[in-house]
């Protein structure tokens, strides 16, 4: 069985709970050969492996979004009156009103020059119709170029060439999504679709917050990325989501309920069991594992972490995790603690973090956005009790949710960008040693419980038996 994972901005140059998740597919599924179609910015900014790649994975063929420009001359496209058709209903259609049959063949058929489309006159002709229908007041060559800039990194993407393989296994909707669904239809081979996160709300979420997009051109991003994802749950056989909130989400988004299983990610606890340690008095070691990016929101922690060192001046701060992917953000981290004169904050890069762990007493997460982190997972296992702001699942695998979990909470949930309650639930965690001791028991157990990485694996391996029993040579949507 040869199965394609088609990674977006993760695996195998950005070190990360996917990315883990990835490396960690791989490593098990030894009867399974690999395929790594990754999505990258610049040869610059992803050049290393961050992982020792398996020697099941076969190949890795990685798309460069920076390695081109878009070229204002090139191939003249003419497109029939029913191809035409389908372009617009692609830029400025509703999801419902969308031919994504035609879509696909549309970028079957014009593959090698899907990006000439762009300054095609029939692109033109439809720009300038939805110019006029928004009665837009920019200049028109703005708009023009905006919805250009829009659709120039689809149209790179999807005139690749396509690994060939078994299973084509998207591991995030989007850019990764619409590749694995070309490739699906063309082949006529299945299509698997794993979301860890939604990856519709995050990028709405980055739009919103963002200063590169202005205006009125904020919400023709939020719906292209809407109709990426739409395709994807479309053309694939099985989408697979982490909890069942993320589910509800896609179907939200229109996902057939159907095709969507719920598989929770998995740790093995045996692992971790050098981690967990005899519980002493002193100092506490609070600990953080965690890309040192926005979306993590570092700089909410270390505010609190300046409130509990004013409080209990001997605690300490250690951050486990990759500082470079972001520069600007880890500097701006770096001067925020300058600022408040906060000492006994080290970031300690990539490191194993089970040479960390047992130092570590307990270990805070403050994201603003989050699915169902494999580091809150990892830190149960090793009895060490959690701070973490209420996104994706953390309440649920902190505290609990199904009606036979009766093993209480093993951390403490606080609001998002909140550092104040952050702080005040980090002191009653150092002031009360025995919630501390109970929490971390709590954690192991519920892990234990539910969240193995036996079960995990058993449920994906099904997967890609039952997908590689379908019959071949046929499409979908």
């Amino acid at each position: 069985m040869r199965v394609c994972l088609i990674c977006e901005g993760s695996y195998p140059y950005v070190p990360g709970g996917v990315s883990s998740w990835v490396q960690m597919l791989c490593s098990q599924f030894q009867d399974v050969e690999f395929v790594i179609w990754a999505i990258a910015t610049t040869r610059e900014e992803m050049s290393k492996y961050a992982y020792r790649i398996p020697e099941n994975v076969k190949e890795i063929q990685t798309l460069y979004l920076g390695d081109v420009t878009f070229k204002k001359t090139g191939r003249k496209i003419r497109l029939t009156k029913e191809e035409k058709a389908t372009l617009k209903g692609l830029l400025i259609g509703s999801l419902d009103a969308i031919n994504w049959t035609g879509v696909l063949e549309l970028a079957r058929q014009h593959r090698k020059h899907l990006c000439d489309l762009l300054m095609s006159e029939s692109f033109f002709d439809i720009c300038r119709e939805e110019y006029r229908r928004q009665k837009s007041r920019k200049v028109f060559l703005h708009f023009l170029w905006n919805f250009r800039g829009i659709y120039f990194p689809l149209m790179y993407t999807l005139s690749q060439e396509i690994p060939k393989a078994d299973i084509y296994h998207a591991i995030s909707a989007g850019y990764a999504g619409i590749l694995g669904s070309c490739a699906s239809y063309m082949e006529g081979v299945p299509l698997l679709l794993s979301e860890h996160g939604i990856y519709t709300r995050e990028r709405e979420e980055d739009i919103i917050r963002s200063q590169w997009v202005v205006g009125e051109f904020k919400e023709p991003w939020i719906e292209f990325f809407k109709k990426l994802s739409f395709t994807a749950y479309q053309q694939a056989s099985v989408v697979t989501t982490l909890f069942g909130t993320n589910r509800s989400l896609q179907i939200e988004l229109k996902c057939p309920p159907e095709k969507i299983a719920v598989i929770p990610n998995g740790v093995n606890t045996g692992d971790f069991e050098s981690c967990r340690k005899e519980k002493k008095s002193g100092p506490m070691t609070l600990g953080a594992v965690l890309r040192v990016v926005p979306i993590k929101d570092v700089k909410t922690m270390l505010l609190a972490f300046d409130i509990v060192k004013r409080a209990e001046p001997e605690t300490r701060l250690k951050i486990m995790g990759n500082c470079t992917e972001d520069p600007v953000y880890y500097q701006e981290c770096v001067e925020l603690l300058a600022e408040l004169g906060t000492e006994d904050v080290e970031f300690l890069g990539l490191v194993n973090i089970r040479e960390h762990l047992p130092e570590v007493d307990l270990l805070l997460l403050s994201s603003i956005s989050e699915g169902q982190p494999l580091a809150i997972l990892e830190g149960m296992a090793a009895e060490i009790p959690f701070v973490a702001t209420n996104v994706g699942d953390c309440r649920a695998l902190l505290e609990g949710e199904r009606e036979d979990d009766d093993f209480g909470p093993a951390g403490l949930v606080v609001p998002v960008m909140n550092s104040e309650a952050m702080a005040q639930a980090i002191l009653r965690c150092i002031r009360n040693p025995e919630l501390l001791n109970h929490m971390g028991q709590a954690g192991r157990k519920r892990v234990e419980a539910y969240y193995s990485r036996e079960g995990m694996l058993n449920a994906y391996h099904s997967i890609y038996e039952n997908l590689k029993e379908e019959s071949h040579g046929r499409n979908r949507i």
